[in-house]
């Protein structure tokens, strides 16, 4: 039986509130989507990665579990949370590797805007990481909105409905903070978009 969009939020609250049955019967609603999500993950990874989807999903809903005291908003602010776990899996994948190849292992990262236009860029992840970073010291609404819609895969609605803003707002942040990114990564330094 297939739970509504609702459905899902309303566990999730139970679940904030301490029930443990309601994390129960969380995972089965939303394993198939987590595996969706993080099967678009290891396809930007590239073919030959060692860590499996399956590993990736299971890594990011076990922090996702872990993490105490979160304020379940509903299923885009869940989904938003394991996308991050999951970027956060893989940067800690790729720092380990990097550290062990003493290399790093470039990534080609490619930020679609939905409309047919892409900016490509081979980028290592861990930098991508530390650009995100760099950019939520500045900016922390515009590195959400990357995190939401890239690595989450989120719409622009479902990113406005998360940050409680207005959808024009999430559009104009992810061109600047992507136009942004682009640089940083390419080497251009430039101040923080506003």
């Amino acid at each position: 039986m297939e739970e509504s969009r609702g459905d899902i939020t309303q566990l999730l609250r139970a679940w904030s509130g301490g029930d443990r049955e309601a994390l129960d019967r969380l995972a089965p609603l939303v394993y198939d989507e987590l595996h969706r999500r993080a099967h678009r993950y290891m396809a930007r990874e590239g073919s030959g990665h060692p860590l499996q989807t399956t590993a990736l999903v299971n890594e990011a809903y076990l922090r996702l579990v872990d993490a105490r005291g979160t304020n379940w908003q509903d299923r885009a602010h869940f989904y938003a949370l394991a996308a991050r776990q999951m970027r956060r899996v893989l940067v800690d994948y790729a720092r380990s590797s990097r550290s062990a190849k003493r290399g790093g292992d470039w990534r080609h990262v490619v930020f679609d805007d939905g409309v047919g236009r892409t900016s490509a860029l081979r980028v290592d992840l861990v930098a991508l990481d530390e650009a995100l970073n760099g950019l939520r010291e500045f900016d922390e609404r515009k590195s959400s909105v990357v995190e939401l819609r890239f690595f989450a895969g989120l719409n622009v609605e479902e990113t406005a409905n998360v940050l409680e803003v207005s959808p024009e707002t999430v559009k104009r942040d992810w061109r600047l903070a992507k136009a942004w990114l682009l640089k940083e990564l390419s080497g251009e330094r430039e101040t923080p978009p506003r």
